[in-house]
């Protein structure tokens, strides 16, 4: 369940950034503040809160054994011990599951780039935050590859709050580095960090995580104007 986005300005698309700056994490928590009038969110039941963290501990599980797509909504209730009424009442499916896991970790990425230090968070150049953004997606796709997979593979990928985020990020930085065309060589910038080709770059030709982040941290450099560190 996707419940919005920050936008790199620092605005949150319907709410607002809490005070401090801090973002809650996972999409089982309300993602923004509510807007005055808006009914307050019913607290969750203790025991909706116990299977709630069984289902996604399960998941997580079975989602590191193999590929999360060929998990199964049955084999996660089995495994959690839950019924699948329980089960669908609160996720439609497997991608929904796989996305409440990832989202914790997209959260942190997206602090970082909001409120962080510099190169990855305001106040470096363009290129060289391009290239802090290529490195933390790289790191983040290495450490849970499993969980994108699962959650924002093919069009999926697009409809996220995420990518959203992504997007305007990117789209800001080649508009502050000068480059033709932002809006259209957005999605060109972002295509790489796919999670079907960087799968494919690790388990298919056998590329190591530095040689793929260095790769892109020179095309980051070349595309937005920076001093490009020596061609891998």
């Amino acid at each position: 369940m996707d419940n919005g986005f920050v936008d790199p300005g620092g605005n949150v698309k319907n709410g607002r950034v809490p005070s401090g700056g801090t973002m809650p994490a996972g999409r089982e928590l309300p993602v923004l503040d509510l807007e005055p009038g808006r009914p307050a969110p019913v607290r969750e039941r203790a025991d909706a809160a116990r299977n709630r963290m069984r289902v996604l501990k399960a998941a997580e599980q079975l989602f590191a054994s193999r590929d999360a797509r060929h998990v199964t909504m049955d084999e996660i209730a089995k495994a959690a011990g839950v019924g699948r009424a329980t089960l669908y009442r609160r996720y439609p499916d497997t991608a929904s599951i796989a996305t409440a896991l990832l989202d914790e970790h997209e959260r942190q990425v997206q602090g970082h780039i909001l409120n962080g230090p510099p190169p990855l968070g305001p106040g470096a150049s363009p290129a060289d935050r391009l290239a802090a953004f290529y490195v933390a997606m790289i790191d983040l796709l290495e450490r849970h590859l499993h969980l994108v997979l699962g959650a924002e593979t093919g069009s999926a990928r697009f409809g996220t709050g995420a990518y959203r985020f992504w997007r305007t990020h990117v789209r800001m930085l080649l508009t502050e580095a000068g480059v033709p065309d932002p809006e259209g060589k957005a999605d060109a910038v972002l295509a790489p960090l796919a999670p079907e080709v960087y799968q494919f770059q690790r388990r298919t030709l056998g590329l190591s995580q530095a040689r793929v982040t260095e790769s892109l941290v020179w095309n980051a450099h070349r595309l937005a104007g920076g001093e490009a560190p020596p061609e891998p």
